[in-house]
């Protein structure tokens, strides 16, 4: 079957994922800077998984570009990937409201690693279908960035207990890590 569907699903979802994380910014009750200093832990954390929200999304695309079709298993590893996700605004709110405090942090990491985790399975599932010879799988490869996210995530998540800077650090090295953009599909794929 096509994959336009499960584009314009998936682009729908992850739409719907960063209005949910805007409107629950709050508005400061002062005109002044003062007003802004008790919501930055909370428009730390938009900023963050804003930018996760985005890094799924333009990997997503990228990925789904280099496919043609897909089946039934790919439709519930991409629903899979998109339940994970849709918990990304449960995990921001309660992280940034709670001012980076230990449980939310790890939470929010295990947020973060079963999403990566989805992703793989996703990943995989479209290279068992259209074959180790197609121009994903060439482009995916070894995927050392995706076990390197997997590796930082599991030891992010028990150091919140430590030191919760420590796991934010190192949610954000990942972020980082995946902003800088990708080229491995786009180097495959004629045209591009």
């Amino acid at each position: 079957m096509g994959k336009g569907r499960l584009e314009a699903f998936s682009d729908g979802v992850l739409a719907i994922i960063i209005t949910i994380m805007v409107l629950e910014l709050r508005v400061p009750h002062g005109a002044d800077l003062a007003a802004l200093v008790p919501l930055v832990p909370v428009l730390l954390s938009y900023v963050l998984s804003f930018v996760y929200v985005g890094i799924y999304w333009n990997n997503h695309h990228h990925m789904l570009a280099a496919t043609h079709k897909v089946n039934g298993r790919i439709l519930w590893a991409n629903l899979h990937l998109l339940f994970w996700l849709s918990l990304v605004p449960f995990a921001t709110g309660w992280m940034g409201e709670n001012h980076f405090a230990a449980l939310p942090v790890a939470v929010y990491g295990v947020v973060l690693i079963m999403a990566a985790l989805a992703y793989t399975f996703l990943a995989r599932s479209l290279v068992a279908y259209h074959g180790q010879d197609s121009a994903l799988a060439r482009a995916l490869g070894k995927d050392y960035k995706g076990t390197t996210s997997l590796i930082l995530y599991a030891a992010a998540i028990p150091m919140a207990f430590v030191d919760p800077r420590i796991s934010m650090t190192l949610y954000v090295l990942v972020a980082v890590m995946w902003f800088v953009p990708d080229r491995r599909i786009e180097k495959v794929l004629p045209g591009e």
